[in-house]
């Protein structure tokens, strides 16, 4: 049967709005989603991971308190003795009551808190910083459930890294954490941190990482990684944990004007704090490879004579006769550009990466030589600190180089008088380089110039300018007297700010 025209055309009608309204309500529906899931995403990124408790759960108990004590002399400070006048009533009270709190060379107890983590249940090997156990007389370790084990040593300890490995005897295994790798961390992940800030016991909190290879002026390896996550007093020596429940970092210090947590926190990465570590572990004591240079700092212009692209490397100053480096062939004006296969991407980094590789292994170091590039092999030997010390007045503390007063100074070699031009009558101790901000730059030290004598005492060391401006700053005087010799034998006296 045919159908009329007119009727086959209204049959349609209702088919074609409901499509149409299917396409429209669908379309609104997916908008809705894309709508609704936007906020989701950018609220999660406002608030970071969901929840780290069962993380935290996971790792609390292998996170421990460190109370220690110790003897020292002299009175109880703090509030100041009343005046109480003679023939009074509460004279002789005062005066017992004041007599039972300590006379000026009573022996009293002081006591301090710290955190640190167990790395090996078994054995009761606990890591924390030096700073928490020094000078010790006795140490505590308090754990979360709130057991309590007695120090039985101190495997180990390292002043330059800020670490101590400690050992106590456990009735049964402890809980414990593993290391991870900080060198896999990025700035902007999240990370843990977990201590005993302010002796409140376990504490947990939550930052991400702000930076890496912060150098905060403590020591010669300076790398540390900066996080956000509030990190206060207490919390020293605790671990800082990726999402992985992997410790990636000890804490160890904050920059703070009131004493808390400002949001500027600073841990020694995993990478650096494994090696120190495991030589603790098995040596007890630091064991650092030597490769035997002295290195300087590239400019910008420096970069560009040498034809770098980027402001990296570190440029060799000079070689130390009959060293790992001599005997490799590493020249004076050579840039350290990669060792044993890592970047060197900053004039810090190089001793870094040496003082962390194994005794006796021989690794490939590239270096840049007049614009060309060669590898050469290198058989790092060990860093004789202790030995270096022995042979100069002022023990481990006494530097060979350093700086002060904002000048990079090195004791005199032929290769330095040679690098400089210097006659070999020139005695004392030459300037490697100069902070353009400092005083002593204002004053027209420069590179080059050799300081013969600080505070009037001739120097030949970098120990005897430092032993001339801590006389100067005893005696209360604000500048030290320098007697410097330039290339062209011309002394000039220059007085440099100390403060």
């Amino acid at each position: 049967m045919t159908m009329p025209a007119t009727s086959m055309t209204e049959a349609k009608r209702p088919s074609l709005r409901r499509m149409a309204l299917r396409r429209l309500s669908i379309g609104l529906l997916g908008a809705l989603v894309m709508t609704a899931a936007t906020p989701t995403l950018e609220a999660t990124a406002r608030s970071g991971p969901q929840s780290v408790a069962p993380l935290a759960e996971r790792l609390i108990d292998a996170v421990v308190n460190i109370s220690t004590s110790q003897s020292v002399k002299g009175k109880q400070s703090g509030v100041p003795l009343p005046s109480v006048p003679k023939g009074s009533p509460f004279e002789q009270f005062f005066e017992d009551f004041f007599d039972r709190r300590g006379k000026p060379d009573d022996q009293r107890k002081v006591s301090s808190l710290g955190s640190g983590f167990i790395i090996d249940g078994k054995e009761g090997l606990i890591v924390t910083n030096n700073h928490v156990i020094e000078g010790a007389d006795e140490i505590v370790i308090n754990f979360h459930d709130g057991s309590k084990l007695k120090v039985d040593r101190v495997i180990g300890k390292d002043t330059k890294t800020d670490l101590a490995l400690l050992k106590v005897t456990p009735k049964k295994p402890l809980p414990e954490v593993a290391f991870g790798s900080s060198n896999d961390l990025k700035v902007g992940d999240w990370v843990m941190a977990i201590g005993n800030p302010f002796g409140l016991g376990g504490s947990v909190t939550v930052g991400i990482v702000s930076a890496k290879q912060r150098d905060i002026s403590s020591g010669p390896y300076d790398e540390y990684l900066q996080t956000d996550a509030s990190i206060n007093k207490g919390n020293s020596g605790g671990p800082l944990f990726n999402m992985d429940g992997q410790v990636v970092g000890v804490n160890t210090a904050i920059i703070s004007p009131t004493g808390g947590s400002v949001g500027i926190s600073f841990a020694v990465p995993s990478d650096a704090a494994i090696s120190v570590v495991d030589q603790l572990r098995q040596f007890g004591e630091t064991r650092r490879g030597w490769l035997g240079v002295r290195i300087k700092s590239i400019t910008e212009d420096v970069a560009e004579t040498l034809g770098l692209k980027e402001n990296a490397g570190a440029l060799i100053s000079s070689v130390t006769a009959d060293s790992p480096a001599q005997k490799a062939g590493i020249e004076a004006g050579d840039v350290v550009v990669r060792f044993d296969g890592r970047e060197v991407t900053t004039t810090r980094g190089l001793p870094r990466l040496v003082s962390q590789t194994p005794i006796g292994k021989t690794v490939d170091v590239e270096v840049l030589r007049k614009g060309a590039r060669r590898t050469l092999k290198v058989t790092v030997a060990r860093l004789m600190e202790e030995e270096a010390a022995a042979q100069k007045p002022g023990g481990e503390n006494t530097p060979q180089s350093g700086r002060l007063i904002g000048l990079g100074l090195a004791p005199l070699d032929e290769d330095l008088r040679k690098q400089f031009g210097l006659d070999a009558k020139t005695k004392g101790v030459i300037v490697t380089e100069v902070d353009p901000q400092s005083p002593a730059a204002k004053r027209g030290i420069k590179v080059g110039d050799v300081i013969v004598e600080a505070g009037q005492d001739a120097v030949a060391s970098v120990a005897d300018v430092a032993a001339g401006i801590e006389k100067i700053r005893k005696a209360g005087r604000k500048a030290v007297l320098l007697r410097v010799e330039d290339a062209k034998g011309e002394l000039r006296f220059v007085a440099v700010p100390i403060e």
